[in-house]
């Protein structure tokens, strides 16, 4: 695993350099000189430190500062709202969304998003993007299992599916409680709609003796697992690649009976022509491999939706089979999916 990470950034490095002269660091001189030509509003839900890398990047190769508005999903949702019902003769306040998948489906479905069609995003599946081409997902974090490389050497019986996971004996399990992240709730939700409640509830029910701690961060199962304080755990990929790249004996297993994830993607809002143009310009390349190659050297792996990259081609979790995460549960379904799971499973 750490292997082919270092290959990656290696063939980052040489690829970009030679074609570009843009994959190695400029001097402080060089990142200040000239000013934007244009600027970009975006509203994310993106972490401000990923945000950051992005846009620093992006204004130093490409004088284009894009101005990041951190918000949450309801936040960005009505906010594209009111501007889309304002004064049509005033420009609108955002230009670009760089969010989670499930605000996009949302905002797409109001028709709030200006399609986009190139070259770059048609290359992407149709699993990871629009109908419509509406909004078109960048990149992914798929839930995984994180093993500690000496729990390895004790089993020759290696759980690869929910049920062996849930059924294997004398394990200690690390994962995030359902109630504290996205990614855990959205991976109780994935269970249910492709393996019916019932059969979710039985694997819960047979990780939860196994579970040392219900974390409250996503990044506490992979230390856990790093630190074998557990022996395989619940994860998302990116933080288990972070811990790879930090030295941790870890490897990762990939589901064989499908896993959730999420995904990140970009909608274009602005329907002036040359903002649009701009926006465009933006939102391909957060498809490229120029984009991966800046968030990976500062500690962000993600898997990008984009079959033309290197990065794509190189990561050995691209084949993984992913749960179909289109059904729309409504909020009271998801907090009596919840709220079962904590009476019935947690608590006992």
């Amino acid at each position: 695993m750490r292997r082919y990470t270092i290959f990656i950034l290696t063939a980052f490095m040489l690829i970009l350099a030679a074609v570009a002269g843009m994959a190695v660091p400029v001097d402080a001189d060089k990142k200040t000189s000239g000013s934007p030509v244009a600027q970009l509003t975006a509203y994310t839900t993106l972490p401000a430190e990923t945000a950051a890398v992005l846009s620093e990047v992006y204004e130093r190769e490409n004088k284009v500062r894009v101005n990041f508005v951190p918000m949450n999903s309801q936040e960005i949702l009505q906010e594209i709202k009111n501007d889309a019902v304002s004064d049509p003769t005033v420009v609108r306040t955002v230009d670009i969304v760089v969010a989670d998948s499930k605000i996009l489906r949302e905002a797409a479905e109001l028709n709030l998003f200006t399609p986009h069609t190139s070259e770059t995003n048609d290359a992407v599946r149709e699993i990871f993007k629009d109908e419509f081409d509406r909004w078109t997902g960048i990149w992914y974090d798929p839930i995984i299992f994180c093993v500690n490389k000496d729990y390895l050497k004790t089993t020759v019986d290696l759980p690869d599916t929910w049920e062996k996971l849930s059924k294997a004996p004398k394990i200690r399990v690390g994962i995030t409680d359902f109630l504290a992240a996205d990614a855990s709730i959205n991976l109780m939700l994935g269970m249910i709609e492709n393996f019916g409640d019932e059969k979710t509830y039985e694997i819960l029910s047979g990780l939860h003796p196994k579970v040392v701690q219900y974390a409250k961060f996503l990044s506490n199962p992979v230390r856990q697992a790093g630190m074998g304080e557990v022996d395989i755990s619940v994860a998302v990929e990116s933080e288990t690649l972070r811990y790879l790249q930090n030295g941790y004996p870890l490897k990762i297993i990939y589901p064989a009976d499908g896993t959730s994830y999420l995904l990140t993607g970009f909608g274009i809002t602005t329907q002036d022509a040359a903002k649009n143009k701009i926006a465009a310009k933006f939102a391909d390349w957060l498809l490229s491999d120029e984009a991966q190659l800046y968030l990976q050297t500062n500690g962000f792996y993600f898997l990008p939706t984009n079959p033309q990259t290197l990065a794509y081609k190189s990561f050995a979790g691209k084949n993984l089979l992913l749960f179909n995460n289109r059904q729309k549960f409504s909020e009271q379904q998801r907090r009596d999916f919840l709220d079962f799971w904590i009476k019935e499973i947690r608590l006992k």
